[in-house]
C-alpha cells in the first residue's frame, strides 16, 4: 500500500508540475509530497524529476514511469469499480478538457453536477490538441474525427458555421453578394494551434478555391477573440452557429452568405479505453450524449 501511495503521489507531481498544487489535491503538505517522491527515487534508483527553484520537469525515466504508473492506477481503480458495491454511484474528481468557446456545454455541465453532485469536475478550457493520456486527462470533447487508437469516442452534436459580421460593418463595407467579394473585405481567420496553418474557409460556388483569395486581416487561435472582433465591426468571421446564437438573435451580428456556407463539425467525446470505465466517466459521457445533441442543432 505504501507502494502505491507512493505511485499516485508520483502522478499528482507529473500533472501539476508542483509539490505544493500535488499536495493541495491529495490533502497532504507539500514537504511531505517531496518527503515521498525522494524515497520513491531512492527506492527505484533513478532521478524522476529535474528540480529547480522555478520548476519541477520530468527525467527520461520518469516520463516512462508515469506511462507505467498510470496504467497501474487505472487497473487498480477498475479492479474497486469492478468489486465495490458502490460501483454504480459516480463520485470523485474527473479532470475534462474542453474547447475555449464554453457557452455551448456550460449549462449542460450546470445539469450534470446537479444530478451528480457527488462527483468533482476539474475544467481545462483550451483550444489545443491535448495528449489525453499523457496529460492525465478523464474526458476530452473535441471537435474533430478521432485519431488517436488509445481512446475510446462518442459523438455528442453537431453543428454548423456560419459567416458573420457587425451591422455596423456591413453599413460601412458593403454586403458580399458573392464569395469573390470577400477579396475586399476585412477578414478575421483562426489558426490552429496544433499545425499553425490557417483554417479554411469551406465556401461553394467558386470553381476553383485558389481563385478564392480571403484576406486575412487578423489571425488568432480561439472563437472567442474572433466574436469579440467581428462584433466591434472590424470585419467578417467564420464561426459555428452555437457561437454567435445570441448575438445573431439580439442583431448585434448579421449571416451573409447562407446559401454558400457549407461546412458542418461533429463534436466527439473522448476517453482512455478502458475494459471498465470507472462510473464517473460513464455518468458523464452517456450525459453529454443525451443532453448535447439538442444543444449543438
Amino acid at each position: 500500500m505504501d507502494s502505491l501511495s507512493g505511485l499516485t503521489v508520483f502522478v499528482q507531481v507529473a500533472e501539476t508540475r508542483s509539490f505544493v498544487a500535488a499536495g493541495r489535491l491529495l490533502g497532504i503538505s507539500a514537504s511531505a509530497v517531496g518527503k515521498s517522491m525522494t524515497r520513491l527515487e531512492k527506492k527505484l534508483g533513478v532521478r524522476l524529476f529535474h528540480r529547480s527553484t522555478r520548476s519541477i520537469t520530468l527525467s527520461a525515466e520518469g516520463a516512462l514511469f508515469l506511462e507505467r504508473s498510470r496504467r497501474i492506477l487505472s487497473e487498480i481503480e477498475a479492479a474497486e469499480v469492478e468489486l465495490s458495491q458502490e460501483a454504480g454511484t459516480p463520485q470523485g474528481r474527473l479532470r475534462i478538457s474542453l474547447p475555449m468557446m464554453s457557452a455551448l456545454m456550460l449549462q449542460v455541465l450546470v445539469e450534470f453536477m446537479r444530478e451528480y453532485p457527488r462527483v468533482e469536475l476539474d475544467l481545462d478550457f483550451t483550444d489545443r490538441l491535448v495528449d489525453v493520456i499523457e496529460e492525465g486527462f478523464d474526458i476530452v470533447i473535441r471537435a474533430g474525427e478521432p485519431t488517436d487508437s488509445r481512446l475510446a469516442a462518442r459523438k455528442v452534436g453537431t453543428y454548423s458555421s456560419v459567416l458573420v459580421a457587425s451591422p455596423q460593418y456591413l453599413a460601412q463595407r458593403g454586403i458580399p453578394k458573392h464569395p469573390a467579394d470577400l477579396s475586399v473585405h476585412s477578414c478575421i481567420h483562426y489558426r490552429f494551434p496544433h499545425s499553425g496553418k490557417l483554417e479554411p474557409w469551406e465556401l461553394c460556388g467558386a470553381k476553383d478555391k485558389a481563385e478564392l483569395s480571403i484576406p486575412a486581416s487578423m489571425i488568432c487561435n480561439n472563437i472567442e477573440t474572433r466574436l469579440h472582433f467581428s462584433l466591434q465591426g472590424l470585419g467578417i468571421a467564420y464561426l459555428p452557429e452555437f457561437a454567435v446564437r445570441q448575438a445573431l438573435s439580439e442583431g448585434r451580428l448579421c449571416t451573409i452568405l447562407d446559401s454558400y456556407s457549407k461546412r458542418t463539425g461533429v463534436f466527439y467525446v473522448l476517453w482512455p479505453a478502458s475494459k471498465y470505465p470507472s462510473p464517473k466517466v460513464r455518468a458523464l459521457v452517456n450525459f453529454l450524449c443525451e443532453h448535447f445533441l439538442k444543444d449543438t442543432t
